[in-house]
């Protein structure tokens, strides 16, 4: 079974389906510089993952969006900061152009139960 979270006409903000949990593409609900939006990201994946049963020590995998690759170290402040010690997951970060233009990174997880 699919146990869908959030659903919307376009996207559901969390699907768990056979022990994992797949969080959409996370952005800053606030605005500010990257760090701020960051923090923002980071504190709506804890709450997402709180949600399905599990927390960050169990990511799997993260892939990260940025626009600006200059700010690249704010952000690696930032996740190192949250990152459960011990488990940070394999990640990826890539440049590329975000839906709206104030946003400066999105966030993709999935994580075990």
């Amino acid at each position: 079974m699919v146990q869908r979270f959030d659903v919307g006409a376009r996207l559901s903000e969390m699907a768990v389906h056979n022990g994992v949990c797949y969080l959409a593409g996370q952005v800053a609900t606030t605005g500010g510089d990257m760090r701020e939006q960051t923090r923002s990201v980071l504190a709506q994946i804890d709450a997402l993952l709180v949600r399905a049963g599990t927390d960050k020590s169990k990511i799997l995998m993260c892939q990260i969006f940025v626009v600006d690759l200059a700010e690249f170290p704010a952000l690696n402040e930032v996740w190192e900061a949250w990152v459960a010690p011990g488990n940070a997951p394999p990640r990826a970060t890539v440049r590329a152009e975000l839906a709206k233009p104030e946003w400066k990174v999105e966030m993709v997880v999935t994580a075990a139960l």
